[in-house]
């Protein structure tokens, strides 16, 4: 039998192409090899690519576009792409993702293997996959992308510290599939690119569905990570999103698995100290936002791994929303989308300005861009160890204080119950602000139980004196209008100039949360949830409803059977009458 030609590849010929070439070939021609065993098998087993491994006489292999220039993505983009792609008018690729517009949580899986089996926190959030359904989704993927005329791959690293990144390898179909990665990773150049070879690979497969007969799919759509051969597979969905939070999930794996502290947030530090600040949250609580201070350096805005040497963003780029975007409120990220940033699902006029009040198509609206979009970005990530560690909630029920101070055992508490209210649009089926508990401040995320993280964190604070606050970002009172922002970024100011930690503090009842009485910038009686509520009974209802919302969720995830009884201690009280 004839040997498979090699794929032709793109504009750029490493000066080591045959190590490409060959590992490409073995990926596209069907050859079962992960990423760890990549060296064992080029060197004897290489042959058996070409003469057996289902390589014919027919089989034609697509173009290979290895590590394209942003330029060239977008080109290919309008070319090939043009039923959902086009330029805006200040120069991003607006991309369409069909008809997902958000991620999949419940069509994520995790393949039980006896390496990992022990440490995965299994359950709603890692439903448990074969690994023969797990290499029949990765066929599927294969065969797909090998019967494209191009494929685009993308070899980058996630992490900016040498002693602690992944190399990890894209492979997928659509033009702004790669530029989204290439922009949220750290893509490898010169030598590092000569010699890459992946810890990790992701096959984007997500223009063609899965099948559903495959033993553990519910849908067309799956995303399957396998932790023991290095692999992830996406069928079903073109939401790019999914691949990076494939990605964090990776870190939180096996960051933890190295003890170093992988974190669901956005980090900046200041220009004048250095002094880092740290901030959790969900989509939609205010991540990118917040962290996007002009006053301050950013390090990143969504993933970060705190080490014994400090903060350093996993990391290339920049993924926020864009619902109601304008230049006053949010001038770094309305400014960074521009050439090179790819902006997804939003609605053009006429004349290719992005409307980014139309919200027709999703209300997760997003855009992708470097971290050197940013001005005040740090181009090396990383930072020292944090003095201020913020947890974001968007409170919808509008009990909860604007901010409160918290201690080592609220910190485990607050942490690992993660409340929020789920912004719409974030996930499938998300149209209105929902309450939800997602440990850690990214639930879908996590692969050890989360009070490992939280007690990880409780220490990494204890060890650096850092201080915890509780800030929320959501609703004031009764009133159905969300904290002006203005306000916010006042209260964030009083926590970075310390002004915030000296002033005096109430304690409120149900929560047991130290608020501040005064807050420069803000006015006093909204830092008090109680004052901005006409109707009294009405408030002490909320709640006392949101209070036993906290103590349900703490005894369904069987934490209240884990923790101490001084982290135990800090759930809120259900005042009598309403239990």
């Amino acid at each position: 039998m004839a040997a498979t030609a090699a794929p032709p590849l793109g504009p750029r010929l490493s000066t080591n192409a045959a190590l490409f070439s060959d590992q490409i070939t073995a990926m596209l021609a069907g050859a079962d090899v992960a990423p760890s065993q990549y060296d064992d098998y080029y060197k004897e087993m290489q042959p058996q690519v070409f003469h057996h491994d289902r390589a014919d006489d027919h089989l034609k292999m697509p173009i290979i576009m290895r590590n394209a220039s942003p330029a060239l993505i977008i080109e290919l983009s309008l070319k090939y792409e043009s039923f959902d792609s086009s330029l805006t008018a200040t120069g991003a690729l607006s991309c369409l993702s069909g008809a997902k517009t958000g991620r999949s949580p419940k069509d994520k899986r995790i393949v039980d293997s006896p390496e990992s089996n022990k440490n995965v926190w299994w359950g709603p959030v890692n439903i448990p996959l074969s690994h023969q359904s797990f290499m029949i989704n990765r066929e599927r993927a294969v065969d797909y992308l090998r019967t494209r005329e191009r494929v685009f791959v993308v070899d980058a690293f996630a992490g900016h510290d040498p002693e602690y990144r992944l190399k990890i390898r894209i492979i997928c179909s659509r033009a702004y599939h790669a530029l989204f990665m290439n922009n949220m990773l750290i893509p490898a150049e010169g030598k590092d690119l000569d010699n890459f070879v992946p810890d990790f690979v992701i096959y984007n497969a997500g223009s063609f569905p899965a099948n559903r007969y495959v033993d553990g799919m519910t849908s067309s759509c799956s995303i399957d990570l396998n932790l023991e051969r290095g692999e992830m597979v996406i069928l079903g969905t073109q939401y790019a999103g999914e691949m990076k939070k494939g990605v964090l999930t990776l870190m939180m794996y096996h960051m933890t698995n190295r003890s170093q502290l992988c974190l669901h947030s956005s980090a900046n530090e200041s220009t004048l100290t250095g002094e880092s600040t740290l901030f959790f949250g969900l989509s939609g609580t205010g991540k990118t936002t917040l962290s996007a201070d002009p006053a301050r350096l950013l390090i990143g805005d969504d993933e970060h791994v705190w080490t014994e040497k400090g903060l350093f963003n996993v990391e290339g780029g920049c993924y926020a929303k864009c619902a109601n975007l304008s230049q006053d409120k949010e001038p770094e990220i309305f400014n960074a989308v521009r050439f090179g940033a790819v902006v997804e699902n939003v609605v053009l006029d006429t004349k290719r300005n992005v409307d980014y009040d139309d919200l027709s198509i999703t209300e997760n609206t997003r855009c992708a861009y470097p971290l050197s979009f940013i001005p005040n970005a740090k181009s090396h990530a990383v930072g020292g160890h944090p003095t201020n560690v913020i947890l974001l909630t968007c409170d919808a029920t509008g009990v909860l204080p604007l901010v409160s101070k918290l201690t080592r055992e609220q910190v485990v508490y607050h942490f690992a119950s993660g409340f929020t209210s789920k912004m719409v649009g974030t996930e499938v089926g998300v149209t209105e602000p929902t309450i939800v508990f997602s440990s850690c401040y990214g639930e879908p995320f996590l692969m050890w139980h989360p009070l490992v993280y939280s007690e990880m964190l409780a220490d990494k604070l204890a060890n650096h004196s850092a201080s915890a606050w509780l800030l929320n970002t959501g609703w004031i009172g009764s009133t159905g209008k969300r904290c002006p922002l203005k306000y916010t970024r006042a209260i964030i100011d009083s926590i970075h100039n310390g002004e915030l930690a000296k002033g005096e503090f109430v304690r409120e009842e149900v929560f047991g949360l130290l608020f501040p009485a005064s807050c420069p910038g803000v006015p006093t009686e909204l830092l008090n949830p109680a004052s901005s509520w006409a109707d009294k009974p009405q408030f002490r209802a909320a709640s006392a409803k949101l209070a036993r919302a906290f103590v349900d969720n703490f005894e369904k995830k069987g934490f209240a059977k884990t923790v101490s009884k001084e982290v135990l201690a800090q759930a809120p009280t259900v005042p009598e009458g309403y239990e």
